[in-house]
């Protein structure tokens, strides 16, 4: 039985499509495709709520696209993710 995760927003109840995270020593917000495992430090968020993200004065928001997404046809294909990974920005 798959278990699909809905946005992280109160009261919304869409499922969520992206993953937000925050680098806090960079003044930065992450927004990617939404990660394998719910983590404890992370918000994952519905189509609404991830395209109307802004971040406080003096942030800047990193939006990263998914393997499929038309953002970035010209770069290199996105590796798949295996077990003993590390992925980092």
């Amino acid at each position: 039985m798959t278990i699909k995760r809905l946005c992280t927003r109160v009261t919304c109840q869409k499922p969520a499509v992206a993953t937000l995270t925050y680098v806090y020593a960079d003044s930065m917000a992450v927004l990617g495709p939404l990660s394998l495992k719910a983590e404890p430090h992370s918000y994952d968020l519905c189509t609404d709520h991830a395209d109307r993200l802004s971040a406080p004065n003096g942030w800047s928001v990193l939006r990263i696209s998914g393997p499929d997404g038309d953002d970035h046809e010209d770069e290199a294909p996105v590796p798949e993710r295996s077990k003993g990974t590390l992925f980092g920005l």
